[in-house]
């Protein structure tokens, strides 16, 4: 994709602050949506994606910070489980879509057809998986007015899909991309809870062990490099991705919406260096000094551009 010209930019980039994927204290979290209605987002959302025992915010905190970040200016979206594995999860995922107050984001298929049923508008997730034109066209179909690309698409076939898409009737088309670009990539799901099995404790009795790695806890390969981190049934990156060094191409992409992942630390100056390059007060090519000593671990762009996930390549 061609560079575009830094401190000019071509349409204004949304910040999205996503869903938590970790399990933080009640204080911790309340604390840290509380501030974040101060931080320059156009976007928050909120929920519980990854693990239906972590239950500290149940569905009615949840929509209680919801109301307080919407009368702060933001857009809110409510994050589905990524998940469903029980009755009670279907139950949870039913209220949540019921309440018809804010948009969710579906991240399973039976999310999507409770919410086209429904005649919600929704967020496509980075779960359903979407890596062809006609799903991305059936999505907007359903309802879809928004999605974000599986993390480890390439920034060249993002852009070819929305070449691919449909003419909209009138060119009326509303649908807009989000692209994760900040945080440890969430990789996988599973049933089984890693975190439990690293302390050698059963699933169902994990002691909520989540608790004690804010940002995840990271395994090194037999050479004693960083490899991957777990955060209970979800498998990251054990490093950070970050586009903002790459922030000129993000639109020559077609992306609208840039998602930034919660950190226990320092996100409100995350966010701050994201804000800058989006209005145009700081060149790509002077935020990675800006956000190096601002992150958990070591920075990765490889995905964005087509290669090895963990691989890492400053701007030229």
């Amino acid at each position: 994709l061609p560079a575009m010209e830094v401190n000019t930019p071509v349409k204004h980039m949304k910040l999205a602050l996503g869903p938590l994927l970790y399990y933080w204290s009640r204080d911790d979290t309340l604390a840290f949506y509380e501030q974040s209605a101060d931080w320059p987002l156009d976007i928050v959302y909120l929920g519980e994606t990854v693990c239906s025992r972590r239950h500290l915010l149940r569905l009615p905190d949840y929509l209680e910070l919801a109301e307080k970040l919407s009368a702060a200016g933001k857009e809110v979206v409510l994050s589905s489980q990524t998940l469903i594995e029980s009755e009670s999860d279907l139950k949870a995922l039913r209220k949540l879509i019921a309440d018809g107050r804010f948009k969710v984001e579906a991240n399973e298929w039976g999310a999507v057809r409770l919410l086209a049923e429904a005649g919600h508008p929704f967020v496509a997730g980075p779960t359903l998986n979407t890596y062809n034109p006609d799903t991305l066209a059936m999505l907007e179909d359903m309802g879809a007015v928004r999605w974000v690309p599986p993390v480890e698409m390439p920034r060249e076939m993002i852009r070819d899909m929305l070449s691919a898409l449909p003419s909209a009737p009138n060119n009326a088309r509303q649908l807009e991309t989000e692209q994760f670009g900040y945080g440890r990539l969430p990789l996988a799901f599973s049933a089984r809870c890693f975190t439990a099995r690293h302390y050698n404790l059963q699933k169902d009795d994990c002691q909520f062990r989540c608790l004690d790695h804010p940002d995840g806890l990271v395994l090194t390969s037999r050479e004693g490099e960083d490899f991957l981190a777990i955060n209970g049934i979800q498998t990251q990156s054990s490093k950070v991705m970050s586009l903002a060094h790459r922030f000129d191409e993000l639109a020559g992409a077609g992306i609208d919406v840039l998602r930034l992942s919660p950190q226990a630390h320092n996100m409100d100056r995350v966010v701050g260096v994201f804000r800058a390059l989006a209005n145009g007060e700081m060149a790509a090519a002077q935020a990675p000094d800006r956000l190096d000593r601002l992150m958990p671990a070591a920075p990765c762009d490889g995905y964005w551009l087509g290669e090895a996930g963990m691989d890492y390549r400053p701007a030229q």
